[in-house]
Protein backbone atom coordinates (compact mmCIF):
# COMPACT_ATOMS: atom_id res chain seq x y z
CA UNK A 1 0.00 0.00 0.00
CA UNK A 2 2.89 2.53 1.03
CA UNK A 3 3.87 1.94 -2.95
CA UNK A 4 0.24 2.45 -4.06
CA UNK A 5 -0.05 5.23 -2.15
CA UNK A 6 3.70 6.82 -3.25
CA UNK A 7 2.36 6.30 -6.96
CA UNK A 8 -0.86 8.75 -6.15
CA UNK A 9 1.22 11.51 -4.71
CA UNK A 10 3.80 10.92 -8.08
CA UNK A 11 0.66 11.63 -10.25
CA UNK A 12 0.01 14.76 -8.82
CA UNK A 13 2.95 16.04 -8.70
CA UNK A 14 3.27 15.16 -12.11
CA UNK A 15 0.12 17.38 -12.65
CA UNK A 16 1.31 20.14 -11.12
CA UNK A 17 4.42 19.68 -13.44
CA UNK A 18 2.05 20.00 -16.05
CA UNK A 19 0.08 22.44 -14.86
CA UNK A 20 3.25 24.65 -14.23
CA UNK A 21 4.06 23.30 -18.05
CA UNK A 22 0.91 24.67 -19.40
CA UNK A 23 1.16 28.27 -17.47
CA UNK A 24 4.73 28.79 -19.14
CA UNK A 25 3.18 27.93 -22.82
CA UNK A 26 0.86 29.74 -22.44
CA UNK A 27 2.86 33.17 -21.55
CA UNK A 28 4.89 32.05 -24.02
CA UNK A 29 1.95 32.44 -26.38
CA UNK A 30 0.66 35.69 -24.95
CA UNK A 31 4.36 36.87 -25.52
CA UNK A 32 4.26 36.35 -29.22
CA UNK A 33 1.34 37.44 -29.72
CA UNK A 34 2.13 40.88 -28.04
CA UNK A 35 5.72 40.97 -29.84
CA UNK A 36 3.56 40.80 -33.16
CA UNK A 37 1.19 43.56 -32.04
CA UNK A 38 3.37 46.41 -30.68
CA UNK A 39 5.93 45.27 -34.04
CA UNK A 40 3.15 46.43 -36.09
CA UNK A 41 1.87 49.44 -33.95
CA UNK A 42 5.42 50.73 -34.37
CA UNK A 43 5.24 50.37 -38.41
CA UNK A 44 2.55 51.83 -38.31
CA UNK A 45 3.79 55.00 -36.19
CA UNK A 46 6.98 55.17 -38.22
CA UNK A 47 4.93 55.36 -41.62
CA UNK A 48 2.72 57.95 -40.04
CA UNK A 49 5.89 59.67 -39.19
CA UNK A 50 7.37 59.85 -42.91
CA UNK A 51 4.12 60.82 -44.53
CA UNK A 52 3.63 63.76 -41.92
CA UNK A 53 7.17 64.89 -42.96
CA UNK A 54 6.12 64.33 -46.42
CA UNK A 55 8.13 61.31 -47.40
CA UNK A 56 7.69 58.02 -49.04
CA UNK A 57 4.48 56.41 -47.71
CA UNK A 58 5.22 52.58 -46.49
CA UNK A 59 2.93 49.89 -47.86
CA UNK A 60 2.98 47.99 -44.98
CA UNK A 61 0.66 50.41 -43.56
CA UNK A 62 -1.87 48.89 -44.50
CA UNK A 63 -0.58 45.53 -44.45
CA UNK A 64 -3.70 43.23 -42.82
CA UNK A 65 -3.40 42.79 -38.52
CA UNK A 66 -2.77 39.10 -39.41
CA UNK A 67 0.64 39.53 -41.71
CA UNK A 68 3.31 37.53 -40.88
CA UNK A 69 5.57 37.90 -37.31
CA UNK A 70 8.81 38.19 -39.15
CA UNK A 71 9.27 41.73 -38.92
CA UNK A 72 8.96 41.69 -34.85
CA UNK A 73 12.55 40.37 -34.64
CA UNK A 74 13.14 37.53 -32.22
CA UNK A 75 11.19 36.95 -29.52
CA UNK A 76 12.39 35.38 -26.12
CA UNK A 77 11.33 32.24 -25.76
CA UNK A 78 13.08 31.40 -22.24
CA UNK A 79 9.49 30.45 -21.06
CA UNK A 80 8.80 27.73 -23.61
CA UNK A 81 12.30 26.69 -22.74
CA UNK A 82 11.25 26.52 -19.13
CA UNK A 83 7.55 24.75 -20.48
CA UNK A 84 9.77 21.94 -22.14
CA UNK A 85 12.02 20.90 -19.38
CA UNK A 86 8.89 21.02 -16.86
CA UNK A 87 7.32 18.55 -19.50
CA UNK A 88 9.82 16.35 -18.93
CA UNK A 89 9.92 16.38 -15.29
CA UNK A 90 6.28 15.60 -15.47
CA UNK A 91 6.86 12.28 -17.81
CA UNK A 92 9.52 11.06 -15.67
CA UNK A 93 7.41 11.62 -12.49
CA UNK A 94 4.47 9.80 -14.25
CA UNK A 95 6.85 6.67 -15.36
CA UNK A 96 7.75 6.27 -12.07
CA UNK A 97 3.90 6.42 -10.35
CA UNK A 98 2.98 3.91 -13.13
CA UNK A 99 6.08 1.63 -12.80
CA UNK A 100 5.43 1.92 -8.61
CA UNK A 101 1.20 1.40 -9.62
CA UNK A 102 2.04 -2.02 -11.31
CA UNK A 103 4.47 -3.13 -8.73
CA UNK A 104 1.69 -2.58 -5.90
CA UNK A 105 -0.77 -4.38 -8.05
CA UNK A 106 1.46 -7.21 -9.02
CA UNK A 107 0.75 -6.86 -12.64
CA UNK A 108 0.95 -4.72 -15.59
CA UNK A 109 -0.81 -1.37 -14.80
CA UNK A 110 -2.79 -0.95 -17.38
CA UNK A 111 -6.10 -3.27 -16.27
CA UNK A 112 -8.82 -0.14 -15.99
CA UNK A 113 -9.97 2.91 -16.66
CA UNK A 114 -7.80 5.13 -13.83
CA UNK A 115 -4.32 3.13 -15.36
CA UNK A 116 -4.98 3.40 -18.96
CA UNK A 117 -5.56 7.27 -18.26
CA UNK A 118 -2.65 7.75 -16.54
CA UNK A 119 -0.80 5.26 -19.31
CA UNK A 120 -2.17 6.84 -22.10
CA UNK A 121 -1.45 10.46 -20.09
CA UNK A 122 2.16 9.33 -20.33
CA UNK A 123 2.43 8.24 -24.13
CA UNK A 124 0.95 11.85 -24.96
CA UNK A 125 3.43 13.93 -23.52
CA UNK A 126 6.30 11.56 -24.26
CA UNK A 127 4.74 11.72 -27.46
CA UNK A 128 5.05 15.74 -27.80
CA UNK A 129 8.20 15.91 -26.13
CA UNK A 130 9.91 13.40 -28.47
CA UNK A 131 8.59 15.08 -31.97
CA UNK A 132 10.39 18.62 -30.33
CA UNK A 133 13.56 16.96 -29.91
CA UNK A 134 13.36 16.45 -34.09
CA UNK A 135 11.30 19.92 -34.70
CA UNK A 136 10.01 22.87 -32.68
CA UNK A 137 6.93 22.10 -31.61
CA UNK A 138 6.71 23.93 -28.46
CA UNK A 139 3.50 25.58 -29.52
CA UNK A 140 1.84 22.56 -28.87
CA UNK A 141 3.03 22.44 -25.45
CA UNK A 142 0.09 24.67 -23.95
CA UNK A 143 -2.83 22.33 -25.51
CA UNK A 144 -1.24 19.08 -24.94
CA UNK A 145 0.01 19.91 -21.09
CA UNK A 146 -3.59 20.80 -20.62
CA UNK A 147 -5.17 17.99 -21.86
CA UNK A 148 -3.19 15.91 -20.18
CA UNK A 149 -3.54 17.79 -16.83
CA UNK A 150 -7.42 17.76 -17.48
CA UNK A 151 -6.77 13.89 -18.31
CA UNK A 152 -4.71 13.55 -14.83
CA UNK A 153 -6.98 15.26 -12.37
CA UNK A 154 -10.21 13.12 -13.85
CA UNK A 155 -8.01 9.58 -13.42
CA UNK A 156 -7.43 10.95 -9.76
CA UNK A 157 -10.75 12.30 -9.01
CA UNK A 158 -13.57 9.95 -10.93
CA UNK A 159 -11.73 7.08 -12.31
CA UNK A 160 -9.31 5.99 -8.82
CA UNK A 161 -9.11 2.36 -7.64
CA UNK A 162 -7.28 0.67 -5.51
CA UNK A 163 -4.38 -1.26 -6.61
CA UNK A 164 -5.61 -4.91 -7.30
CA UNK A 165 -5.51 -7.68 -8.90
CA UNK A 166 -7.39 -8.82 -11.93
CA UNK A 167 -9.98 -10.79 -13.24
CA UNK A 168 -9.39 -14.30 -14.51
CA UNK A 169 -9.78 -12.85 -18.15
CA UNK A 170 -7.75 -10.24 -17.97
CA UNK A 171 -4.54 -12.44 -16.71
CA UNK A 172 -2.84 -13.22 -19.44
CA UNK A 173 0.04 -12.35 -22.26
CA UNK A 174 -2.61 -10.11 -24.16
CA UNK A 175 -3.04 -7.70 -21.29
CA UNK A 176 0.24 -6.27 -21.79
CA UNK A 177 0.26 -6.59 -25.56
CA UNK A 178 -3.48 -5.47 -26.64
CA UNK A 179 -4.37 -3.18 -23.96
CA UNK A 180 -0.61 -1.32 -24.16
CA UNK A 181 -0.88 -1.07 -27.94
CA UNK A 182 -4.31 0.76 -27.51
CA UNK A 183 -2.83 3.16 -24.93
CA UNK A 184 -0.04 3.88 -27.30
CA UNK A 185 -2.15 4.50 -30.20
CA UNK A 186 -4.60 6.92 -28.24
CA UNK A 187 -1.37 8.91 -26.78
CA UNK A 188 -0.23 9.20 -29.74
CA UNK A 189 -4.00 9.77 -31.70
CA UNK A 190 -4.21 12.98 -28.75
CA UNK A 191 -1.21 14.90 -30.39
CA UNK A 192 -2.42 13.84 -33.62
CA UNK A 193 -5.89 15.94 -32.52
CA UNK A 194 -3.79 19.04 -31.08
CA UNK A 195 -2.30 19.40 -34.41
CA UNK A 196 -5.33 19.53 -35.89
CA UNK A 197 -7.11 21.69 -34.29
CA UNK A 198 -4.29 24.05 -34.78
CA UNK A 199 -4.46 23.65 -38.15
CA UNK A 200 -8.03 24.33 -38.75
CA UNK A 201 -7.47 27.68 -35.95
CA UNK A 202 -4.88 28.90 -38.52
CA UNK A 203 -6.57 28.07 -41.64
CA UNK A 204 -9.45 29.57 -40.66
CA UNK A 205 -7.71 32.72 -39.53
CA UNK A 206 -5.17 32.77 -42.61
CA UNK A 207 -9.12 32.56 -45.29
CA UNK A 208 -11.01 35.05 -43.43
CA UNK A 209 -13.63 31.82 -42.22
CA UNK A 210 -12.86 32.26 -38.39
CA UNK A 211 -12.66 35.64 -37.19
CA UNK A 212 -9.55 35.45 -34.73
CA UNK A 213 -7.94 39.08 -33.68
CA UNK A 214 -4.43 39.87 -34.03
CA UNK A 215 -3.91 40.90 -30.77
CA UNK A 216 -4.42 37.75 -29.15
CA UNK A 217 -4.15 34.91 -32.60
CA UNK A 218 -1.30 36.19 -33.51
CA UNK A 219 1.06 32.97 -31.85
CA UNK A 220 -0.80 31.53 -34.52
CA UNK A 221 2.31 32.70 -37.00
CA UNK A 222 4.70 31.15 -34.76
CA UNK A 223 3.68 27.69 -35.34
CA UNK A 224 3.90 25.70 -38.71
CA UNK A 225 1.78 26.70 -41.89
CA UNK A 226 -1.83 25.00 -42.39
CA UNK A 227 -0.15 22.50 -44.94
CA UNK A 228 2.49 21.69 -42.78
CA UNK A 229 0.47 20.98 -39.12
CA UNK A 230 -1.78 19.01 -41.72
CA UNK A 231 1.49 17.02 -42.98
CA UNK A 232 2.49 16.71 -38.98
CA UNK A 233 -0.87 15.21 -38.34
CA UNK A 234 -1.03 12.73 -41.13
CA UNK A 235 2.04 11.14 -40.09
CA UNK A 236 1.10 10.92 -36.93
CA UNK A 237 -2.33 9.68 -37.26
CA UNK A 238 -0.62 7.05 -39.78
CA UNK A 239 1.62 5.49 -37.18
CA UNK A 240 -1.41 4.94 -34.49
CA UNK A 241 -3.87 3.58 -37.64
CA UNK A 242 -1.48 1.08 -37.51
CA UNK A 243 -1.31 0.47 -33.84
CA UNK A 244 -4.79 0.46 -33.34
CA UNK A 245 -5.52 -1.78 -36.19
CA UNK A 246 -3.41 -4.28 -33.65
CA UNK A 247 -5.14 -3.57 -31.38
CA UNK A 248 -8.61 -4.84 -33.27
CA UNK A 249 -6.56 -7.98 -34.34
CA UNK A 250 -5.22 -8.23 -30.65
CA UNK A 251 -8.53 -7.96 -29.16
CA UNK A 252 -10.03 -10.51 -31.84
CA UNK A 253 -7.61 -13.66 -30.78
CA UNK A 254 -8.00 -12.52 -27.51
CA UNK A 255 -11.49 -12.60 -27.52
CA UNK A 256 -11.27 -16.27 -29.06
CA UNK A 257 -9.11 -17.22 -26.29
CA UNK A 258 -11.05 -16.12 -23.25
CA UNK A 259 -14.42 -16.24 -24.29
CA UNK A 260 -14.15 -19.17 -27.54
CA UNK A 261 -15.39 -16.44 -30.49
CA UNK A 262 -13.28 -13.72 -32.05
CA UNK A 263 -16.47 -11.08 -32.55
CA UNK A 264 -19.63 -10.85 -30.73
CA UNK A 265 -20.96 -7.07 -30.97
CA UNK A 266 -20.00 -6.13 -27.71
CA UNK A 267 -19.94 -2.55 -26.86
CA UNK A 268 -16.08 -2.30 -26.60
CA UNK A 269 -15.92 -4.45 -29.85
CA UNK A 270 -18.24 -2.14 -31.69
CA UNK A 271 -16.17 1.35 -30.67
CA UNK A 272 -13.07 0.26 -31.25
CA UNK A 273 -14.09 -0.62 -34.85
CA UNK A 274 -15.95 2.34 -35.18
CA UNK A 275 -12.97 4.82 -34.95
CA UNK A 276 -11.05 2.61 -37.24
CA UNK A 277 -13.74 2.91 -39.59
CA UNK A 278 -12.72 6.81 -39.20
CA UNK A 279 -9.07 6.77 -38.94
CA UNK A 280 -9.30 4.46 -42.45
CA UNK A 281 -11.59 6.65 -44.30
CA UNK A 282 -9.43 9.53 -43.34
CA UNK A 283 -6.16 8.57 -44.23
CA UNK A 284 -8.15 7.25 -47.39
CA UNK A 285 -9.43 9.68 -48.35
CA UNK A 286 -6.31 11.80 -47.91
CA UNK A 287 -4.02 9.56 -50.08
CA UNK A 288 -6.08 8.59 -52.62
CA UNK A 289 -9.24 11.21 -52.94
CA UNK A 290 -7.03 14.38 -52.30
CA UNK A 291 -9.15 14.89 -49.58
CA UNK A 292 -6.34 17.63 -47.47
CA UNK A 293 -6.99 21.08 -45.36
CA UNK A 294 -9.89 21.76 -43.35
CA UNK A 295 -11.62 18.55 -44.24
CA UNK A 296 -9.26 16.41 -43.30
CA UNK A 297 -8.55 17.80 -40.07
CA UNK A 298 -12.18 17.77 -39.28
CA UNK A 299 -12.30 13.88 -39.64
CA UNK A 300 -9.21 13.35 -37.01
CA UNK A 301 -11.53 15.71 -34.64
CA UNK A 302 -14.30 12.73 -35.39
CA UNK A 303 -11.95 9.97 -34.49
CA UNK A 304 -10.38 11.36 -31.46
CA UNK A 305 -14.09 12.16 -30.57
CA UNK A 306 -14.98 8.35 -31.16
CA UNK A 307 -11.65 7.53 -29.19
CA UNK A 308 -12.59 9.04 -26.45
CA UNK A 309 -16.04 7.76 -26.15
CA UNK A 310 -14.13 4.49 -26.69
CA UNK A 311 -12.66 5.39 -23.80
CA UNK A 312 -15.38 6.80 -21.10
CA UNK A 313 -18.61 6.29 -22.49
CA UNK A 314 -19.05 3.00 -23.26
CA UNK A 315 -16.72 1.97 -20.00
CA UNK A 316 -19.11 4.03 -18.07
CA UNK A 317 -22.83 3.43 -19.80
CA UNK A 318 -22.64 0.24 -21.77
CA UNK A 319 -22.86 -3.15 -19.71
CA UNK A 320 -20.60 -6.28 -21.82
CA UNK A 321 -18.07 -8.45 -21.61
CA UNK A 322 -15.36 -5.48 -21.35
CA UNK A 323 -16.62 -4.00 -18.42
CA UNK A 324 -13.14 -3.48 -16.18
CA UNK A 325 -13.31 -0.09 -15.81
CA UNK A 326 -13.02 -1.18 -11.83
CA UNK A 327 -15.46 1.53 -10.85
Amino acid sequence: MELANLSVLLVWGAATALAVALVAFAVDLSRLSGAKVDARDATRSRDKVAVGAGGPVDASADAPADAPAAAAGPVNRRLAGVGMSVTWLAAALLLIAIVLRGIAAGRTPWANMYEFALVGTFVAVAVFAGVNTRRDVRFLGAFVTGISVLFLVLAQQQFFVAATGVQPALQKYWLVIHVGVAICATGIFTVAFVTSVLQLLRDGRDNGSVMLGSRHWGWLDHTLTPSALESLSFRLNSVAFVLWTFTLIGGAIWAEDAWGRYWGWDPKEVWTFIPWVVYAAYLHARTTRGWSGTRAAWFVVAGYACVLFNFTGVNLIFNGKHSYSGL
